[in-house]
């Protein structure tokens, strides 16, 4: 017996006679997702550490730092899908 959503058609994809760029492409949006969820979480986080520490330095540096952390890590995961987008154009090459 399975448990199935109602109108749920499945993604779609098959993995079949697919190209590493095939399968790469087809999970990027999640990864983006989570990546979106992941920065929001740590500003939250951040954020209320920033709230709690009532000055103390090594609370307000950590607050400082989830929030730099998840900022940086949320622009890296964006960048590195320009920087493909832009060697794709150069070289002519189709990598995603």
């Amino acid at each position: 017996m399975a448990l199935t959503l109602p109108g749920y058609q499945g993604s779609g994809f098959k993995f079949e006679n697919k190209t590493v760029g095939d399968v790469i492409s087809a999970l990027l949006p999640y990864v983006y997702v989570f990546a979106g969820l992941a920065l929001l979480v740590m500003l939250i986080l951040g954020g209320i550490t920033l709230m709690t520490s009532a000055g103390d330095q090594g609370k307000t540096k950590t607050g400082y730092g989830m929030i730099t952390g998840g900022l940086i890590g949320f622009l890296l995961v964006f960048i590195s899908y320009f920087v493909v987008q832009i060697v794709q154009v150069v070289l002519g090459v189709k990598i995603l």
